[in-house]
């Protein structure tokens, strides 16, 4: 079999020949009229692996007869990119062509290394067209992110999976074919990936061969593939993606899209004691007050993992999710938190008034510290009615506002009660 991977062999030769990104490639879409206007601009490829953000660079620097330079951040400092510099300014002098600077994983560069690009994308010395799998807006500066136009590449779909499937299996494996079966698995395992199809499919092929097989079945992938996890960035947007899809489907009440995401980060390899932190801030997030229970068994399902560990653990921690996407829901605790935080760092240092103040001295008690406050306990229905518990002089908030729902709906009817005791006491 011949050294250069499947994958590069397959790679497409012509902006016709790629696969996938229709709302950018396609007939008067972005990356369709960028290419046919003959002047090339600055951009930056903001997409997962393998769905042509390296490609389409080398393809945009042979439809303008440009030289191609490619940098990666993860490889190459600032010697690399003086070299880059020099290259194209020796072509700018020699021949007077463009050259197309492609920097792959760009947001791996630092501010400074970043920040060298831009004297030379000014002046026009080359186009640069960075790639990034994370969000631009937090990764690439600003100076260098206002020079370029951010375009977002998708995961390709399944559709588009099987087409390069049988373009490989009819252009470069034939007559190696592949069960319906391991097609479906192949197109799973790639996850939107397009050179992850490809070598997985390298890879197996190489298998068939060994065995004297001449087709790809579902056997022969589960012993090629073992136990291949999903892709999954525990620090980048997908991992940030998901969690917050976990999050809003428990606090839309939806227990099997709920358990989908909390399952699908574990397939991926998100930490269960990350997603067992997370689990318990929505408890106290958008459960609250109106099921107090939902904080005590997110933190009961934590424990349970510290104790068994995965896999065990994790079934607690699905127990966990499925209960808080069905509970009551109720962000009253949230928002009054946040009030009163926002509250407290704008507003003047309130004295603490001499009735709640401590006296555990004779001076205290003299300065009259604690005389004149009511204990509750030893007041009808264990409340003391028009007492004040606010720093003299400050309105009543009323942060907290208990919803209708669960256990709040019959807090809200005593504070109802317990206001209508102060009413009657004289309180204001």
């Amino acid at each position: 079999m011949t050294q250069v991977p499947l994958a590069e062999r397959l790679r497409p030769g012509s902006i016709d020949d790629m696969v996938g990104q229709q709302h950018l490639l396609g007939p008067g879409k972005p990356l369709r009229v960028a290419f046919a206007s003959g002047e090339p601009h600055s951009m930056i490829l903001w997409g997962p692996p393998g769905v042509g953000k390296t490609t389409f660079a080398r393809l945009m620097a042979d439809g303008f007869n440009a030289e191609f330079i490619a940098l990666s951040a993860v490889l190459s400092g600032v010697k690399d990119i003086r070299e880059a510099v020099e290259r194209a300014e020796y072509t700018r002098s020699q021949s007077g062509r463009r050259t197309i600077l492609f920097v792959d994983e760009v947001h791996r560069f630092n501010k400074s290394q970043q920040d060298a690009f831009l004297p030379y994308v000014e002046s026009g010395l080359f186009t640069f067209i960075g790639a990034t799998t994370e969000n631009p807006s937090f990764e690439v500066n600003n100076a260098l992110l206002s020079r370029s136009t951010v375009y977002v590449l998708h995961p390709l779909e399944e559709g588009d999976l099987l087409f390069l499937l049988n373009r490989a299996l009819e252009t470069l494996l034939s007559p190696l074919t592949v069960t319906a079966d391991a097609s479906d698995i192949l197109v799973a395992n790639a996850d939107g990936d397009a050179r992850r199809l490809l070598n997985t499919l390298e890879i197996t092929a190489h298998a068939a061969e060994v065995k004297g097989q001449a087709e790809i079945d579902a056997v022969l992938l589960g012993e090629t593939l073992g136990d291949a996890v999903r892709r999954f960035d525990n620090a980048g947007d997908n991992f940030y993606d998901q969690i917050s899809a976990l999050h809003k489907s428990v606090r839309g009440s939806n227990p099997d899209a709920s358990l989908y995401w909390f399952v699908r980060m574990l397939d991926g390899g998100a930490d269960p004691r990350y997603l067992a932190r997370r689990i318990i801030r929505m408890a106290t997030e958008d459960i609250g007050l109106a099921d107090p229970r939902a904080l005590r068994l997110a933190l009961d399902a934590a424990e349970t993992y510290e104790r068994l560990g995965s896999p065990e653990g994790e079934l607690a921690l699905a127990q966990a999710v499925i209960y808080l996407a069905c509970a009551a829901k109720s962000n009253a605790v949230y928002m009054a938190y946040n009030a009163a935080r926002s509250f407290i760092s704008k507003d003047k240092t309130w004295p603490v008034p001499e009735h709640l103040r401590n006296a555990p001295t004779k001076l205290m008690k003299e300065l009259g510290y604690g005389k004149l406050y009511r204990y509750a306990h030893d007041e009808p229905e264990a409340f003391a009615a028009g007492e004040t518990y606010l720093p003299e002089g400050m309105k009543e908030p009323y942060w907290y506002r208990p919803t209708p729902r669960g256990l709040e709906s019959r807090i809200a009817e005593k504070l109802a009660w317990l206001a209508e005791l102060d009413k009657k006491a004289g309180k204001k």
